[in-house]
């Protein structure tokens, strides 16, 4: 019997951050029931995971003031990405989770103003202040990606791509991990790899309530 490689498995072997304390919480599973969320949106209309049964959907956890996430912006890439799942009829949410005071916070308002800004083709970005989302799906960088299936089942988590730098360069060399990993789940073929190593800025998380 093959059993789902956890959330808690991959960030071992991935990454040596001190985690310790969100790794005591279940973490996400790949070919496992993604966590849901209810969060309100730039405009205030409430999201929650179910309400997308039956389409393919893209998570990106953001943080506009991260340097790796403005490499992936600033190039055109992640924009790019955004088209291709919108092309393919693939529902991609950004998600802001910085809680108020920190790096990466953002109103409403503010999310508005980037995704114009930017040319950002998210179908809406979520914001997660308290870190109730963050901590379900245990996020740790900004960008760290998640691809979810018509069933709500996770296929993939992990990294935009395989090199870990600033440089807009490096995105031509990377293997586009996010980009594969889109094109598989809309073709109904096996995601692989389903778990990446993600990089970037560490998401900044609210007190535990």
């Amino acid at each position: 019997m093959i059993l789902p490689i956890t959330r808690r498995a991959a960030l071992f072997a991935a990454t040596a951050l001190p985690l310790l304390p969100r790794l005591a919480m279940a973490g996400p599973a790949v070919g496992q029931p993604a966590p849901d969320f209810l969060l309100p949106d730039q405009d205030g209309a409430m999201h929650r995971l179910q309400d997308y049964r039956g389409k393919l959907l893209v998570l990106e956890w953001t943080n506009h003031e991260c340097p790796y996430v403005r490499k992936h912006y600033g190039s055109g890439n992640m924009q790019s990405l955004q088209a291709l799942a919108a092309d393919k009829g693939v529902v991609w949410l950004s998600i802001a989770s910085s809680p108020e005071g920190e790096q990466g916070h953002v109103t409403g308002a503010e999310a508005k103003e980037l995704t114009v800004s930017r040319g950002a083709r998210p179908e809406a970005v979520l914001l997660d202040p308290m870190s109730r989302a963050a901590r379900a799906y245990q996020a740790t960088t900004t960008p760290e990606m998640f691809v979810i299936g018509r069933d709500g089942t996770l296929l993939y988590m992990g990294g935009i791509d395989s090199i870990r730098s600033t440089r807009p360069a490096d995105i031509e060399r990377a293997e586009p991990y996010l980009r594969n990993a889109l094109l598989a789940a809309v073709e109904g073929r096996p995601v692989e790899p389903s778990v990446t190593r993600p990089y970037g800025c560490a998401v900044k998380y609210a007190p535990a309530a």
